[in-house]
This record gives structure tokens, C-alpha cells and sequence, in this order.
């Protein structure tokens, strides 16, 4: 018996999880790929793009893109500061309280996160050719992993 097998019946929860990082491992790797070949900017950045493109005018603060995106307040700071310095996003202070900060995108950013898009749309029509993925299983892969980016309360 290997390390991850284990007695009991059905698939293994830790093997099934190791499996989600390599294919999550693979993911990144294709997306990083082109997205910096075509946009010096990788699939973090590109979600980070993505994130703010979907706020309501384009911002938000930096603590609530820190949580959509999974990450620490300082993490989020550190990911902006280069598309910052590119001229894809910039910082703007809250009117009311000088202790918060916006990130929001520039014209440039949303014109350059356009052609981010298409690129990253065509990695994922790649990816899951339906040659290779039936739409009804990716539509099933989408529902399972759904509850995987829910946060539990």
C-alpha cells in the first residue's frame, strides 16, 4: 500500500486534492505562457486585471480585492505595485479616510486587459478543446468546483 492509499472505500481525498494542484500547476503554467509572452504579465496579474475591471468603477479597495482574490492585504499590495508601475493601475486615496486605499484601473489598463482577455480566452478554449472535453464534463468539472472556492462559514 503507497502513502496515499488508505483503507477505506472510494477515491482518496489526498490523492484527490494532489491531483487538483498538478492540474492547478498546469493551468497556471499555460496562462502564465502566454499571457507574459503576449502582455509581460502573468495569470496573478491578469486575475488581479480582471478582478477590478469587474468593480464598480473599475476599483476597489485594496483589503476587498485582498479577499476576492484569496490573498493577504500585503500580498495584493505587492502584486499591484508592478502593474502600478507599467501604468495599468494606480492607487487612489479615499476621500473620507486617508488609512484606505483604492486600486484602480486606467484606461491603459483596461484597453491592455482587452487583449489580456482574448488572449486568455483562447488559452482556455485550448485547454478545454471539446474534442477533449465534452460540454456536458466541463460543465460538470465547473460544477464540482464550485464549492472548492466558496468560502465555508
Amino acid at each position: 500500500m503507497t502513502s496515499l492509499q488508505t483503507d477505506q472505500l472510494g477515491p482518496d481525498p489526498l490523492d484527490t486534492a494532489l491531483r487538483l494542484v498538478r492540474a492547478q500547476a498546469t493551468l497556471v503554467k499555460r496562462f502564465d505562457a502566454s499571457l507574459s509572452g503576449l502582455h509581460g504579465v502573468s495569470l496573478s496579474d491578469f486575475t488581479m486585471l480582471l478582478r477590478l475591471s469587474e468593480a464598480p468603477g473599475g476599483r476597489m479597495r485594496r483589503v476587498d480585492l485582498a479577499e476576492t482574490l484569496g490573498l493577504t492585504a500585503s500580498g495584493v499590495t505587492r502584486g499591484l505595485a508592478p502593474l502600478e508601475r507599467i501604468g495599468l493601475v494606480t492607487r487612489e486615496p479615499a476621500p473620507r479616510d486617508a488609512r484606505v486605499a483604492y486600486a484602480a484601473l486606467t484606461p491603459t489598463g483596461r484597453e491592455r486587459l482587452a487583449d489580456m482577455l482574448k488572449t486568455a480566452r483562447q488559452v482556455a478554449a485550448d485547454i478545454f478543446a471539446p474534442t477533449q472535453w465534452p460540454p456536458n464534463d466541463l460543465a460538470t468539472l465547473a460544477s464540482l468546483l464550485t464549492p472548492l472556492t466558496t468560502p465555508r462559514l
